[in-house]
């Protein structure tokens, strides 16, 4: 593996592949599109997969993986991971950091003053209450102050999220809209479906701020025609899943299946298989949905909640409908509407792919990479 020296941008994230999350995939898919532009790129992560190994090369972009020490919900300790991190980032061109990251704010003081920082603010972190939840919270809002002062940059996957967001003040008039580089996941055939009804697919992680429960119960109104595809892990999950309570809710329903992790190979015909993709969101813990945009780009409008950020896409391509979050009457209502309405789905597909295809958002990142590295 190279020395110090020869990177062009260290990467900084507690998660990396191959696990799989939101800011897990726009690091990565980020991070791979620079290196096959000719960016040396190193990612520093902590290693909470044993199974993987501590260094490695994955698609152009070297991986190390400090040890972890333990985990707290879905942080984790990692002794190694500032160090690394710092010393590799003082020798190259650009430090790039993907928060909420809890130790955000000692690498920014540990890299001192000379190396470009760039900070990539995904979203608000939001626990339930509690004493060791607010102490939580304000420790990390605490750190990423200090990183967001220090940055050369800051990049938000949609303005309208950053100026929702609790720390807006310390990142405002240095903000850069950067959404996360979605993948076109290309033709596939319907092998999901089940009869002519309308199909409505999820997939993401079964986790509390995906709002599941009130996308099951908005569903449940629809004629007995009708479908609901569920994919995504709820074996993994960094802070646990909430499967039983979605179980709960589906009732025994035989429209409704939960698919569980689905392959990117499997994608293709997953989409090629809805009607509608719905993303029903309910709090600052979901800033943009990729999948929806996926789901936009193959030709899916979407119904998402009316959060910031989540609202962006079927706001800037009017591919689809926004909801208020916790209502399954409104979801209900949005999904018969899309049923039945006349969208100019080759449209809607290209106004996502102009404003969200990986290869597109790579070069935006390569751009003001190129204008504040050293």
């Amino acid at each position: 593996m190279p020395t110090p020296t020869d990177y062009d941008l260290v990467v900084g994230l507690n998660y990396y592949a191959p696990y799989v999350s939101g800011v897990t995939e726009f690091a990565r898919i980020t991070a791979e599109g620079l290196a096959a532009r000719g960016w040396r790129v190193l990612v520093v992560a902590g290693h909470h997969d044993t199974t993987t190994p501590a260094r490695e090369t994955i698609n152009g972009v070297d991986v190390i993986r400090t040890k972890v020490a333990v985990s707290i919900g879905k942080g984790i300790v990692s002794p190694g991971f500032v160090p690394t991190l710092a010393r590799y980032g003082r020798r190259a061109r650009l430090v790039h950091l993907h928060a909420p990251m809890l130790e955000a704010g000692l690498v920014a003081t540990a890299l001192g003053s000379r190396v470009p920082l760039f900070v990539t603010y995904h979203c608000d972190v939001t626990l339930p209450a509690g004493a060791f939840n607010t102490f939580q919270t304000r420790a990390l809002d605490r750190s990423h102050r200090v990183a967001l002062r220090r940055a050369r940059a800051v990049g938000v996957t949609s303005e309208d999220y950053a100026r929702a967001s609790r720390l807006y003040r310390w990142m405002a008039g240095r903000t850069h809209e950067l959404p996360p580089p979605c993948l076109d996941r290309g033709p596939g055939e319907p092998t999901f479906r089940d009869g002519a009804g309308l199909h409505v697919g999820f997939l993401g992680r079964i986790v509390e701020e995906k709002g599941l429960e009130y996308l099951v119960e908005g569903f449940r109104a629809l004629p007995q025609d009708a479908r609901l595809l569920i994919g995504g892990d709820f074996s993994k999950v960094a802070g646990g899943s909430v499967v039983d309570r979605v179980v709960a809710a589906i009732d025994g329903d035989p429209r409704i299946r939960l698919l569980g992790f689905l392959p990117d190979d499997a994608l293709p015909d997953f989409y090629a298989s809805l009607d509608v993709f719905a993303l029903t969101s309910i709090n600052s813990l979901e800033a943009f949905g990729i999948v929806q945009a996926e789901a936009m780009m193959r030709g899916v409008p979407a119904v998402a909640s009316d959060l910031p950020g989540v609202r962006t896409l079927v706001q800037q391509t009017g591919f689809g409908r926004v909801v208020p979050p916790r209502d399954p009457a409104a979801i209900t209502d949005a999904l018969r509407e899309l049923a039945t309405a006349e969208l100019d789905r080759r449209d809607g597909a290209k106004a996502a792919r102009d404003r969200y295809a990986a290869t597109n958002v790579v070069a935006q990142h390569e751009d003001l990479f190129a204008r504040i590295a050293l």
